[in-house]
């Protein structure tokens, strides 16, 4: 617990983790508030609320990388406030606007959405040496599980006994929170050394987005398609089994083996590189496709689950290293972007194999993505001269 102490006693650290997880529990349930007005405020099909959903993921896989400009050129303050707004207009809206409407401010609120995660992987990135930065990238990821643990969740329960449209405004109000909150704490996105870094210019981006960088985002891309599809393979495999009821426990033990696999993973003397364990995420997922019924799917949820956290938590710190400070919000906004298209792709990519074979299929097709993707990742680091970035791997090696 040594390493987290250090961490936690940075000054400033406390509060940036706690205000980012506000915001991130809000931004994390928006799609499911939407889904959820959609079709119980509306009355309109589970496909129009698909729409909403993906019109979001659309804005959030486009917007990183713009915000993140802007942010290497102006600041995180004036980004987080611009977002906000657009975030109060979009959510009191939502439940006064005709349908076509809101399909069309969720792209842009998806695109506009406040930028939780990558102002926070940066000022993670300037607050902490280069001995803390792993731990404290466990911990990030260790928010984001909690995140999806718990945003969710509250959102159903609150649907059940309030209007949805009273419960989009309520996330929407988190939203905001969050997004003030950062914007009060502004916290530094450049170290110390690091703040004449913008009077040298911006570098070209071929100087940066090598095959090192693009192994790192396509592995981040294979996580979260991989993650996704395990979703949607619990659901299949729960329903052939008349036990669907229980996929919130399934997801529920995921999750908490993913917090303790973070936490131990962001205690250990040394790292381990991305490709080796989104290589195990993916084969220790295959066997879960053979579990019968929930007890057992709970049990193969804890050793991928296990290694969730790490594995996510080892892309956001390769990226970290190998992004150089004038284009650190760009590349941030990059990885943010492989993140939510592979969460956006691997559902469909998983169902056509489970509409194809049977309910256990999708947990392979799940884990041969992660292995496809750590394969690919592995030899396309491998490409790039250590010689060129020597503090850059895609590992996470010192």
């Amino acid at each position: 617990m040594k390493r987290y102490r250090q961490v936690l006693a940075v000054p400033g650290m406390t509060w940036l983790l706690a205000v980012s997880l506000l915001a991130r529990v809000a931004i994390t349930a928006d799609v499911m508030a939407l889904t959820l007005y959609v079709v119980l405020g509306l009355n309109r099909s589970y496909l129009a609320a698909g729409a909403v959903a993906a019109a979001v993921t659309l804005g959030l896989v486009l917007g990183g990388p713009l915000l993140g400009r802007v942010i290497d050129r102006r600041g995180a303050r004036i980004v987080l406030l611009g977002t906000v707004a657009v975030q109060v207009m979009f959510w009191l809206t939502v439940p006064i606007v005709p349908y076509p409407v809101l399909l069309g401010t969720a792209l842009v609120s998806g695109l506009l959405m406040v930028p939780a995660q990558a102002v926070t992987r940066q000022a993670i990135t300037a607050m902490t040496t280069a001995g803390q930065r792993r731990t404290a990238f466990a911990l990030e990821s260790v928010q984001g599980e909690l995140s999806y643990v718990v945003g969710p969740p509250i959102v159903i329960l609150c649907a059940a006994n309030f209007s949805p449209g009273v419960v989009a405004w309520g996330v929407g109000a988190v939203v905001v929170a969050g997004g003030i909150g950062l914007a009060v704490l502004d916290p530094p996105l450049r170290a110390g050394d690091e703040l004449d870094a913008g009077t040298q210019g911006r570098p070209r981006r071929r100087e940066w987005l090598g095959a090192r960088m693009i192994a790192v985002l396509i592995m981040a891309f294979g996580t979260t398609m991989l993650l996704a599809g395990i979703d949607i393979a619990i659901v299949a495999t729960l329903k052939a089994a008349e036990q669907v009821s229980w996929a919130a426990v399934v997801v529920a033990v995921y999750g908490v083996a993913s917090i303790a696999g973070g936490l131990i993973y962001g205690a250990l003397s040394r790292p381990l590189p991305t490709s080796l364990l989104l290589g195990l995420l993916g084969l220790v997922t295959i066997p879960a496709g053979l579990a019968p019924n929930w007890p057992w799917l709970c049990v193969a949820g804890v050793g991928a689950g296990l290694l969730t956290a790490p594995t996510l938590s080892t892309v956001a710190e390769a990226v970290s290293r190998l992004a150089p400070v004038g284009v650190r919000g760009e590349a941030t906004g990059l990885h943010s972007s492989a993140l939510s298209a592979g969460f956006a792709l691997g559902s469909p990519v998983v169902g056509v194999a489970i509409d194809a074979s049977v309910p256990g299929a999708g947990f392979a097709a799940a884990g041969l993505v992660g292995i496809a993707a750590a394969l690919t990742g592995g030899l396309l680091s491998r490409r790039s001269s250590p010689a060129r970035l020597p503090e850059a791997t895609v590992s996470g090696s010192p």
